[in-house]
């Protein structure tokens, strides 16, 4: 370890963060690579240690012969500055070299507001911001994951973007690098190869042009660049990579478990969920190899704690049966099961009664909004009938704790709908009263709300963010409606969200606020101890843009997107004919019910119904 490093350890939080050495971490003679990847979290190694996505390109990459992947986490404000005043420049944690030595650079970038961390960690790095002033083939500077469906306010960053699932796609760009390294090639040429490659967009191969009002006029591509990048996925999961033999952290993490992903992909189509679009079409993994991989995991890891993890895990076909098939391994060796984002229309008893053999945590359901003309409205297809026959089992059974998630600000949302959410709280304490078989301990209901976010490829994406004003007169109006003692209400702060609203359907003209918002001291803006709106609106007037034009605007129909190169295989009459039918409160029907012509399938090779 370096000697100036070894001294600045022991006077920072949590130094376990910045050592490595984890067990499971891979380690390479780098005698025996020539392609060196630094994988990149632009925030803390909690956060990014438990990504599971993370985990799983560490493990597709190390598994390619020639190529050493090593990660690379954003440092807390105090190590930052440790390592700024004693010239030390960011490092990957397995070898301790400096990032800049690397051949490529790749970000793993899933929630906007970690923009300005990947502008420091480039500085900490000393490598130069703008693609533009990096003019050898190395280091390549990428970024990947959901955010990226809208690469364009980092265009001016990131050499390409890897648009969709990394598995296959990263195989290929990593084995045309090795090819371009071991043959010369300068940027330029390789950019212009890997643009071919399915899945990769290419910034710099679009030209932008502006209409006087700040719209989009157009988007060309040039140098053979495709009209269209559509996004890579995995066709068959039974076949993809699972993270049985994982990093086992040093140090506590967020989410400190084993991790099974059922399935990718989302039948339910709410309007409001980009995840659910984006992901599209649901992707199963067999019952028994996920049986299989969630023992061998936790032999391999020594954790006591499994987590059956998808965008709705109740909606796994087979999830009572796996439940039953891992309760054969976890019952004997005390480990404990845990059900995440179930669905309150389909909590079964068999579930119920599956989850009441382990330890009673707090059951978490997201109803959304507070009317049933608001829920159908955003395709929720959830009724409080549904919720309460779901609690009434739940409450029966020995929980005594609820959560409900909710959204202020959704399309055609009234006081009304509001109110509603006061009520359904109050709905269920009764629910709770009437139904559960302890009442010495009493019930926890904990309500949040956020403000909603309009984003890309979403049937919300033509929508204005309702004002600041607006959002906090709302928050006020439930604040009053809220009285029963038993339920406590927590909301989102407006700030970060009308700033993650910008940046979600920004374009490349943000490059320049990003930049300018950096330089003034935004670095580490998803933690609410660091971000400062008022840096970010000071950078907004210092670039002669207006935040507002990209929050607040409802989009026209024929409006040009920043990302209409970007196909995410939904098309744009299907998210346009659900925007109407949002407004006309109808729902449609889930994916298994009937197909409704979205387009997804036909990136699996089957058909779409219209």
């Amino acid at each position: 370890m370096d000697q100036k490093l070894a001294r600045i350890l022991p006077k920072v939080q949590k130094p376990a963060r910045y050592v490595g050495g984890e067990y499971n971490a891979v380690i390479k003679d780098k005698a025996a690579v020539d392609l060196r990847v630094a994988f990149c979290f632009p925030d803390t190694y909690e956060i990014g240690m438990s990504n599971l996505g993370m985990r799983i390109l560490y493990g597709v990459m190390n598994n390619m012969e020639g190529v050493w992947c090593e990660r690379v986490f954003a440092p807390w404000g105090d190590m930052e500055a440790a390592l700024r005043e004693e010239c030390i420049p960011l490092y990957a944690l397995e070898s301790g070299d400096r990032v800049r030595d690397f051949d490529i650079v790749a970000f793993s970038v899933g929630y906007e507001m970690a923009y300005p961390a990947i502008l420091n960690m480039l500085d900490l790095s000393g490598i130069p911001l703008r693609s533009a002033d990096r003019g050898g083939l190395a280091p390549l500077v990428i970024a990947g994951g959901t955010a990226m469906y809208n690469a364009e306010p980092l265009a001016d960053f990131i050499d390409l973007a890897c648009i969709g699932e990394g598995e296959e796609e990263l195989v290929e760009l990593l084995t045309l690098c090795r090819r371009a390294k071991a043959e010369g090639w300068d940027k330029g040429r390789f950019l212009r190869e890997a643009c071919h490659i399915e899945g990769i967009y290419v910034p710099s191969l679009y030209e932008v042009r502006y209409h006087e009002d700040g719209t989009v006029a157009a988007i060309t591509p040039r140098d053979g660049a495709p009209e269209r990048v559509r996004k890579r996925i995995v066709r068959d999961m039974d076949s993809a990579h699972f993270p049985v033999k994982s990093i086992v952290p040093s140090t506590e993490i967020v989410h400190d478990r084993v991790t099974l992903e059922l399935f990718r992909g989302c039948i339910r189509g709410c309007r409001f969920c980009q995840a659910g679009y984006v992901y599209r079409p649901v992707r199963c993994r067999s019952k028994e190899k996920l049986a299989e991989y969630g023992a061998a995991a936790c032999a391999d890891s020594g954790y006591q704690e499994m987590t059956l993890s998808s965008l709705s895990t109740s909606d796994y076909p087979d999830l009572v049966e796996l439940c039953d098939a891992l309760e054969d391994y976890c019952g004997p060796h005390h480990v404990t099961l845990s059900l995440p984002s179930l669905r309150a229309d389909n909590f079964s008893m068999a579930l119920t009664e599956r989850m009441a053999k382990g330890r009673k945590a707090g059951l978490t359901f997201a109803p959304e909004a507070g009317t049933q003309r608001l829920r159908d409205a955003i395709n929720k297809n959830l009724t409080e009938k549904d919720l309460m026959e779901s609690l009434t089992r739940a409450f029966s059974n020995g929980w005594s704790a609820v959560k409900l998630y909710y959204m202020l600000g959704l399309p055609t949302e009234t006081d009304e709908d509001i109110i509603g959410i006061a009520e359904m709280a109050d709905h269920v304490v009764h629910c709770w009263r009437e139904h559960a078989s302890s009442k010495a301990r009493g019930v926890r209901i904990t309500v949040s709300t956020s403000w909603f976010v309009p984003k890309p490829f979403t049937a919300f994406q033509w929508e204005p963010q309702i004002s600041r004003e607006e959002y906090e007169r709302r928050v006020k109006l439930l604040r009053e409606h809220m009285t029963a003692r038993a339920v406590t209400y927590n909301w989102h702060d407006g700030d970060t969200s009308f700033l993650e609203a910008v940046l979600a359907r920004g374009d490349r003209r943000l490059g320049r606020v990003l930049e300018r918002a950096f330089e003034k001291g935004a670095h580490l803006d998803a933690w609410q101890d660091y971000f400062d709106l008022g840096r970010w609106l000071e950078a907004f007037d210092e670039c002669g843009l207006d935040p507002a034009f990209y929050a607040n605007r409802e989009r026209s129909r024929e409006e040009i997107f920043p990302w209409s190169v970007i196909s995410c295989g939904v098309g744009d009459e299907y998210l346009w004919r659900e925007r109407e039918r949002c407004y006309a409160s109808q729902t449609t029907p889930d994916c298994r019910t009937r197909c409704s012509g979205c387009g997804a399938n036909k990136m699996v090779g089957g058909a779409c119904d219209v």
